[in-house]
Parts: C-alpha cells; sequence; structure tokens
C-alpha cells in the first residue's frame, strides 16, 4: 500500500505565480505540518508556485526533507487572457474535459499533467509521498480516479485541503480527506 498525499495550498495574496502566503496562510502553514508530520514521507513534492512551496517548507523542514519542485503541479491556466466571466467557464471545463478557453489548458489535459507526477510519486516512493499544488488541479487529479469529485467539489475545498490517495499495487484503492489540526483551546 502506498499513500499519496495531495494537498492544496494554504491562504494566498493572489493567484499569479509569485503570490506569497497570507498572515494566515502561514499559520495554516505551521498547522499542515502538525497535522502531517508524524508521517514518514519519502519524497516530498511541490508546484513551483511561491504559495505552494511556502506552504510545505515547514513540513519539509520539520522532517528534514528536500522539496522537490514539479512544474507538473503548478495551477492550471483557464484562459490566456483575464476574463470576466472566469466562473462560469471553469464550470464547463468541468462539464466538457476538452473544453479549452483560448490560451488555455483543457481539463483533460491538465488532469494528465498532474496524473503523470503522481504516478511518479507512486513509482519513487516506498510509502508516503505528498503532493502540494492547486485547487483546481487537485480536483481534476480527483476527477480522474472518482467522478463524483467535480466543480462542485472545487467550489467547496479549502486552504489547505489535503486528500488521502491510498493505492494498492499501484491500483487506486480508496481517497481520503484529511482534517487539519486546529489550534486546542
Amino acid at each position: 500500500m502506498k499513500k499519496i498525499y495531495l494537498v492544496r495550498h494554504c491562504q494566498a495574496s493572489g493567484q499569479e505565480p509569485s503570490a506569497s502566503l497570507t498572515k494566515e496562510g502561514r499559520n495554516q502553514a505551521t498547522k499542515l505540518a502538525q497535522t502531517l508530520g508524524s508521517i514518514p514521507f519519502d519524497k516530498l513534492y511541490s508546484s513551483p508556485f511561491r504559495r505552494a512551496v511556502q506552504s510545505i517548507e515547514p513540513l519539509a523542514l520539520q522532517l528534514d526533507k528536500a522539496i522537490t519542485l514539479d512544474d507538473r503541479l503548478e495551477e492550471r491556466t483557464l484562459s490566456g487572457n483575464p476574463i470576466d466571466n472566469w466562473l462560469e467557464e471553469l464550470e464547463k471545463t468541468f462539464r466538457d474535459l476538452s473544453y479549452t478557453v483560448p490560451g488555455g489548458e483543457s481539463s483533460q489535459k491538465a488532469t494528465s499533467r498532474g496524473i503523470a507526477a503522481i504516478s511518479e510519486a507512486i513509482h519513487h516512493t516506498k510509502e508516503y509521498a505528498v503532493l502540494m499544488t492547486h485547487g483546481n488541479l487537485l480536483t481534476l487529479m480527483l476527477h480522474h480516479f472518482d467522478p463524483t469529485y467535480d466543480f462542485k467539489t472545487w467550489k467547496a475545498l479549502r486552504n489547505p485541503e489535503i486528500y488521502c490517495l491510498h493505492f494498492q499495487n499501484g491500483e487506486i484503492d480508496s481517497i481520503e480527506n484529511i482534517t487539519l489540526i486546529e489550534d486546542t483551546p
């Protein structure tokens, strides 16, 4: 059994690749390290976007593990230009996985690169790996294994969000949503 943890980054100040975590996001990253810190991860992978790297750094420091940056974990580009009706367009990409907004990336293409990153993690991991990514891509990867994960799932995601994919002999066995440890009074 191998367990691959897919994690959506913590709260950030924006959507651009250089956006940093907010103060709340930095607190969430600390809680994320507390939540996942007892797991003996073999590998830590992250989108190179700043908010993703900052989200996984406390865990990497706690475990004294290197972070492998993987461009395949970058957030999906919905459109080449800003669009006012982006939410409607995003929903279309979940209903029709081949639909592409001009200058954007289809759900099929994004899913393909995300699944390739998961496959590599499975191949290079003894038992546990974590992949720090973004909400849209995370939802598409979950959808690949279970179509009930959809646009509504994406809309309900939190920052951060943790899913554990259980693989048996290279095949998906189950998907588990993990709750972030909260401060106790």
